[in-house]
This record gives C-alpha cells, structure tokens and sequence, in this order.
C-alpha cells in the first residue's frame, strides 16, 4: 500500500512539472517520461498483486519507446531547423 502511494506522488509530481515546463521542449519530453515511468511501475504493481498476465506491460513498454523515439526526433528537427529547443520558438505554420 506504502509503494501504490509514492508511486502516485510520483505520477502527480510529474503531472505538475510538465504543466510548469514552458521554456525548453527537453524537460517537457523529461517529464514525459518520468510520468510515464511512473504510470509503468504503478500499473505493473497493481497487475502483479491481481495475478493478471504482465503482456500488457509489454506493450505499454513499446508504445512508450515509439513516443520517446517520436519525442527525440522532433528535439533533433527543431535544433536543426531554429538552433535551439525553446518551446517559445515553435509554431505550428511553421512545421
């Protein structure tokens, strides 16, 4: 019960770092994914007490890397494009 509930402190602790980020897109991306590590571990110790299968997890873990992969390669075309990943220089005419 202790472990569920930092867990879930982890989850609202990186929900509020990823509303605060405004000005560089790569610690938005880093909240991103430590949220995501933490809907991981929150949703593999609930399967885990239940006795369900771990599949889900599997998958959960491939569509997390396709976003991190997705997430690293706009990083790399807005460096690329601006030369610098302020998330003030985006636009959205301009993609």
């Amino acid at each position: 019960m202790f472990l569920e509930v930092i867990l879930f402190l982890n989850l609202l602790s990186s929900i509020v770092v990823f509303c605060s980020t405004r000005k560089h897109l790569l610690l938005s991306l880093l909240s991103l994914e430590f949220m995501v590590l933490s809907l991981f571990l929150f949703m593999f110790i609930i399967l885990l007490n239940y006795g369900y299968e771990l599949y889900f997890s599997l998958i959960f873990l491939v569509f997390t890397v396709c976003e991190g992969v997705l997430g690293l390669s706009i990083l790399v075309t807005l460096i690329r494009s601006q030369g610098n990943d302020y998330l003030s220089s985006m636009s959205i005419l301009s993609w």
